[in-house]
C-alpha cells in the first residue's frame, strides 16, 4: 500500500515537472495565439468543421501513416504551414501518445531551412526520439545538437530520459556536467533526481540533494511535493509539517499533490482532523483542469472510511464530466470493494461494460479478484465467462488470479491449467517464486506425482528450472512412495546442479517402486 502510494505521489509530481516541462520548452518560442486566416490550426479557431492542417495530422490514426507525406500535401495545395501550429500538434499527439507521429513532425521541422528551431524545440525532439527508437538514439541526438542548444531544456529531456529508464550513473554524470556549465538554475533537474532516488527507495540520497538545490537555485512546489513524499513514505508527521511551513515561507501556492499527500499521512497517522481538512482544501483545488485530482479524492476518502464522501465525489465528477475514464471506473469499483459494497461494485461495472467499449481487462481483474479474495470461485468462473463473452481479453492477472483461487480450493487441476496459461500469455515470465513455491507445496501434500511432472514442465518451457524445484519434485514422489527415473541425467540436461537434498531424496525413493509417471513424461 505504502509503495503504491509514492508511485502515486511521485507520478503526480512528474505530472508538474518532467511532462509539464517537457510541454512548456516545446512552447518556446511560440506566439501564444492562432492566425485564424492561416488554415493550419488543431480545431480550426472556432472555424467548426473546416479542414486543418491539424485535423489531418490528428486523424493518422494508424501508426503506417505518414505524418511527413500530409504536411507534403497540404503545401502541395499551397497552404501555409508554421511551426508554432506544427508545434500545437506535436503537444496534441504526444497527449495521445501518438510518439511516431509527433516525432515525424518533428523531423519534418528540422529538414526546414526557414524554420528556426529553438532549444525547447530539440528537448521535445531529443524525448520523443527515446521513446519510439531507445535511450540509445536520444543519445546520439543530443551529442550531435550543436553546442549552443545542450541547455537547462535539451539537457532536461535527456536527464529525464535516463530517470525514467533508472540509469542512476548517467543521470548522475549528466547532474555533473551540467552543475559544470552552470545549468543547475532551475529547480527541474534536481526534481528529476528526487524522483529516480525516491521511486528506487534511495532516500538517505534525498536531502544532499535538497541541500545542493538550496544553494543553488530554489525550489518549486514539485520540489516541496517529493520532499513531503518522503516524510510521507517514512511516516514522519512532524518532518511533513516542517517541510509544510518552508514552503508556505517561500509563498508558493499548494497545489491538489501538496494537500493529497498530507492528507494520506495523516490518515496513516490517525490525525483524522487534519485529513479532513486537508481533505477539504484539497477538493477546491479539483477541476477539469487537473481532473486526475479527483481519483485521488476518491481514493483518500476510501482510506478514511467515509462512504457518503466517495458518492459525492463520484456524483460530483459525473456532473462534471460527460463521460468516465477506465481508470476513474477502476478508482470507483475499487473504493466500492474496499468499503464492501460488492453490489454496488457489480451495478457499477455493468454501466462501465456498457459505455466504456475499451475491454480493458484491468477494470474486470479488480471484480474477479474480489470473488476470488472471498473465496467466491463459482462466481468469479461466471464472471470469468462473462469476460470472455464481452470480447475482453484475458491477461496475466486474470490467470494468476484464477490460480491462486483453485489453489484455495485445492483443485490442482485448474490450478496447473490456469498457472500453465499465465506463465504462456507473457513474452518473458518474471517468476513468481511465492507461487511456485504453493503450488508446489499443494502438489508435494498430496503426493500427485503426475501434477509435480506436469508443473516442473511447466516451469523448464517457461525457462525456470533450479535444484529446489527438482527437490520438490522428489519430496512429492517420496510421499507418494514412488520412485523417479533419471533424476540426475534430467537434471544434468536442465543444467541444474545436485545438492545435499538432492541426493538424500534420490538415495530415499530409488528403495521405492519404480513409478511409470515419470516416464511418461520423458517421452513428451
Amino acid at each position: 500500500m505504502l509503495v503504491r502510494f509514492i508511485r502515486r505521489s511521485i507520478a503526480a509530481s512528474r505530472h508538474f515537472s518532467a511532462q509539464a516541462a517537457a510541454e512548456k520548452v516545446s512552447r518556446t518560442g511560440a506566439p501564444a495565439r492562432n492566425n485564424p486566416g492561416s488554415g493550419g490550426g488543431i480545431g480550426g479557431g472556432g472555424g467548426g468543421g473546416r479542414d486543418t492542417l491539424g485535423k489531418r495530422l490528428l486523424s493518422l490514426v494508424y501508426p503506417k501513416r505518414s505524418a511527413v507525406i500530409a504536411i507534403r500535401k497540404w503545401k502541395e495545395e499551397g497552404r501555409t504551414v508554421r511551426k508554432y501550429e506544427l508545434n500545437r500538434v506535436v503537444r496534441e499527439l504526444r497527449k495521445l501518445k501518438r510518439y511516431k507521429h509527433a516525432l515525424e513532425v518533428c523531423e519534418w521541422m528540422t529538414l526546414q531551412k526557414d524554420t528556426k528551431l529553438q532549444a525547447g524545440d530539440y528537448a521535445v525532439h531529443l524525448d520523443l526520439i527515446s521513446k519510439v527508437r531507445g535511450i540509445n538514439s536520444a543519445e546520439k541526438f543530443f551529442e550531435d545538437l550543436p553546442d549552443r542548444m545542450k541547455d537547462l531544456f535539451t539537457c532536461s529531456a535527456l536527464l529525464h530520459n535516463y530517470v525514467q529508464n533508472n540509469l542512476f550513473a548517467k543521470a548522475e554524470a549528466l547532474m555533473g556536467k551540467m552543475s559544470e556549465c552552470g545549468l543547475l538554475k532551475n529547480p527541474l533537474p534536481y526534481n528529476h533526481m528526487l524522483s529516480l532516488y525516491i521511486s528506487n527507495s534511495q532516500l538517505e540520497k534525498v536531502p544532499g540533494v535538497i541541500e545542493e538545490l538550496m544553494k543553488n537555485t530554489s525550489p518549486d512546489i514539485v520540489t516541496y511535493n517529493l520532499w513531503l513524499t518522503v516524510c510521507a513514505s517514512q511516516n514522519d508527521v512532524e518532518s511533513a509539517e516542517k517541510v509544510l511551513l518552508e514552503l508556505k515561507k517561500a509563498k508558493l501556492e499548494l497545489d491538489w499533490v501538496t494537500n493529497s499527500t498530507l492528507t494520506n499521512l495523516y490518515i496513516k497517522s490517525g490525525f483524522t482532523e487534519k485529513a479532513a481538512s486537508t481533505l477539504k482544501e484539497m477538493e477546491k483545488m479539483a477541476s477539469r483542469k487537473n481532473r486526475v485530482a479527483y481519483s485521488s479524492l476518491l481514493s483518500l476518502h476510501t482510506n478514511m472510511g467515509d462512504k457518503e464522501g466517495v458518492h459525492r465525489i463520484w456524483k460530483k465528477m459525473k456532473s462534471r464530466f460527460r463521460k468516465m475514464n477506465d481508470a476513474e471506473y477502476s478508482c470507483m469499483i475499487s473504493s466500492l470493494l474496499k468499503l464492501k459494497e460488492l453490489k454496488e461494485a457489480e451495478n457499477l461495472y455493468t454501466e462501465w461494460e456498457s459505455v466504456s467499449g475499451t475491454g480493458d481487462v484491468r477494470v474486470s481483474n479488480l471484480l474477479l479478484a474480489a470473488y476470488v479474495n472471498r473465496d467466491q470461485m463459482e462466481m468469479a468462473d461466471k464472471f470469468y465467462d462473462r469476460m470472455v463473452q464481452k470480447g475482453i481479453s484475458p491477461c496475466y492477472t486474470t490467470w494468476e488470479l484464477l490460480t491462486w483461487g483453485y489453489l484455495k480450493q485445492k483443485q490442482m487441476g485448474k490450478v496447473l491449467e490456469y498457472f500453465e496459461k499465465a506463465v504462456t500469455s507473457v513474452k518473458k515470465w518474471d517468476h513468481d517464486e511465492k507461487l511456485v513455491r504453493e503450488v508446489f507445496k499443494m502438489i508435494e501434500e498430496q503426493g500427485d506425482v503426475e501434477g509435480a511432472e506436469e508443473l516442473l514442465g511447466i516451469l523448464r518451457n517457461a525457462g525456470y528450472v533450479n535444484t529446489g524445484l527438482y527437490n520438490s519434485l522428489l519430496r512429492t514422489y517420496a510421499k507418494a512412495g514412488k520412485m523417479p527415473l533419471l533424476v540426475e541425467e534430467r537434471m544434468e540436461k536442465d543444467h541444474v546442479q545436485l545438492d545435499q537434498e538432492t541426493r538424500k531424496l534420490i538415495k530415499i525413493t530409488s528403495k521405492m517402486c519404480v513409478s511409470e509417471v515419470s516416464s511418461t513424461f520423458l517421452k513428451q
